[in-house]
């Protein structure tokens, strides 16, 4: 994270979307631990008092913070439209993972039901793939922060006494020139 973040964060957007989804994940779980320790509190076992408690809060935090920075991070670099559908693939996979890692969910089923599981993220990651590849290009950004409302236009006058109507290519400060900070310049 303090390695990758800075040197290729700006250029690669699984750095940034990695270190979110992998701290992402880990939030999960530490909230899935704060669960069940208040269950726990509830069902009369009191879970205050215990370090774990605490340190799994902290952790909470401190995740929660980190992954909304780097998610902000990847937005900030990178179009929404490419980082929302990584993300949620992402996040998603990082999490099964780390529960069946962390908490064993997959100890106590069957093959029928983690089958099933499997054959479930399978289809979420293959519809987020289609829907994302399937979209329409972005246009090409315009390099040109001002356009001209109106083409410049001049009037030359012929030596029979009627106007002709040229375009001034030439000048770039002609009267009729308005100059407006063209929209897609700031998406």
């Amino acid at each position: 994270m303090l390695y990758y973040g800075p040197r290729y964060g700006q250029t690669n957007i699984m750095i940034y979307l990695g270190i979110c989804s992998i701290i992402g994940s880990l939030t999960v779980m530490s909230i899935k631990a704060i669960g069940i320790a208040i269950k726990l509190t509830i069902e009369g076992i009191n879970q205050a008092g215990y370090f774990q408690t605490w340190v799994f809060a902290m952790v909470a935090i401190t995740c929660i913070v980190t992954q909304l920075n780097y998610l902000n991070m990847a937005l900030d670099t990178f179009n929404t439209a490419v980082v929302s559908p990584i993300y949620y693939a992402m996040f998603t996979t990082l999490t099964i993972l780390a529960s069946a890692i962390m908490f064993k969910d997959w100890s106590g089923q069957s093959a029928s039901n983690i089958t099933s599981e499997v054959c479930g993220l399978i289809t979420v990651l293959s519809g987020t793939t289609i829907l994302h590849s399937t979209r329409e290009p972005d246009p090409p950004p315009i390099a040109d922060l001002y356009s001209p409302l109106s083409p410049k236009i001049s009037w030359h006058y012929q030596s029979n006494g009627e106007a002709e109507k040229k375009h001034k290519d030439d000048d770039l400060v002609a009267p009729e020139f308005v100059a407006i900070i063209r929209q897609d310049y700031f998406m």
